[in-house]
């Protein structure tokens, strides 16, 4: 959710009923402290928490700017939890590390952390190199770990959060479909890039120097058919070059940025406010359970 999800998407998750993550993969540190503030402005202040990717280089001030600011729920992800759990756990933290696999779910349990995020490889942006879907991820996670398990990757329909909560999750975590969304800080570009996709819009790019999960679009399709070609890490490296999500998700360049999306967008028909998104989603969940319901009764 780089790009994506800022204070002002936050805010609206919490305001109806989620969650709400600010992403600070995209953030320097003073950045982060300025939307930690405006969201702690606000009468969720307890409902917001942030994301940090382990493998910044300046996580460690990161983590210590959301202590400072009174943020004590932490999502990690891309690196080892065992490197700063400890950390956030004596200052009374509520700590998540995402997770591709049960090897990794178990070191996250190992290494303290208080669940774990089961994603699969449907979801957009970065991907565990072995592609385990969710459907078949989340059940393993669930019998391997002794914590909670929350569901993400390729989920945006109030059908598919009661499947996840059938396989054993106590929670979903939902990326593009809020990316989509009006409160959403990536560009209107991307957004109705999310709203054309279809089933078959996007691909998992660049595996040797990191998956990732794009729409199709010059730059995606050039990394794919280097990647076909054989393309060292160093060729998909150069390749890639610097800044592309923000070019693609922010600045809306649709051709030659990243647009991280996962294969859930082609259930995104149009671009919504959050309080509608979410309203939607437990309809959708809603009739699913009773359908369910009645078929049982059967």
């Amino acid at each position: 959710m780089v790009w994506t999800s800022g204070w002002k998407l936050a805010v609206a998750a919490a305001r109806a009923g989620a969650l709400g993550l600010i992403g600070a993969g995209s953030m320097k540190p003073e950045l982060l402290r300025e939307h930690i503030r405006k969201a702690h402005a606000t009468e969720v202040a307890a409902q917001i928490g942030v994301n940090i990717p382990l493998l910044r280089g300046d996580v460690d001030a990161l983590i210590q700017t959301s202590l400072e600011e009174g943020i004590r729920i932490f999502f990690t992800s891309a690196g080892n939890p065992q490197a700063q759990t400890g950390r956030l756990k004596e200052r009374g933290a509520f700590v998540a590390h995402v997770i591709a696999s049960v090897k990794h779910a178990l070191k996250a349990a190992q290494a303290g952390c208080d669940a774990v995020v089961a994603e699969g490889f449907e979801a957009g942006g970065h991907n565990g190199i072995d592609e385990i879907t969710t459907l078949c991820l989340v059940p393993q996670v669930v019998d391997a770990v002794n914590i909670p398990v929350i569901a993400a990757g390729g989920i945006a329909d109030g059908r598919q959060i009661l499947a996840c909560l059938a396989l054993g999750a106590q929670a979903v975590q939902i990326g593009t479909r809020f990316a989509a969304t009006v409160e959403s800080s990536s560009h209107e570009a991307y957004k109705q890039a999310v709203v054309d996709a279809d089933d078959a819009a996007t691909v998992l790019v660049l595996k040797k120097v990191a998956p990732v999960r794009l729409k199709k679009n010059r730059f995606a399709l050039s990394a794919f058919e280097a990647q076909q070609a054989g393309a060292t890490k160093e060729e998909e490296r150069l390749l890639l070059g610097h800044k592309r999500e923000m070019q693609g998700i922010f600045e809306g360049n649709v051709e030659e940025g990243e647009l991280e999306m996962g294969q859930s967008s082609g259930l995104i028909k149009e671009i919504r406010s959050v309080e509608e998104t979410m309203g939607t989603l437990v309809a959708e969940y809603n009739r699913a359970l009773i359908r369910i319901e009645t078929m049982s009764a059967k």
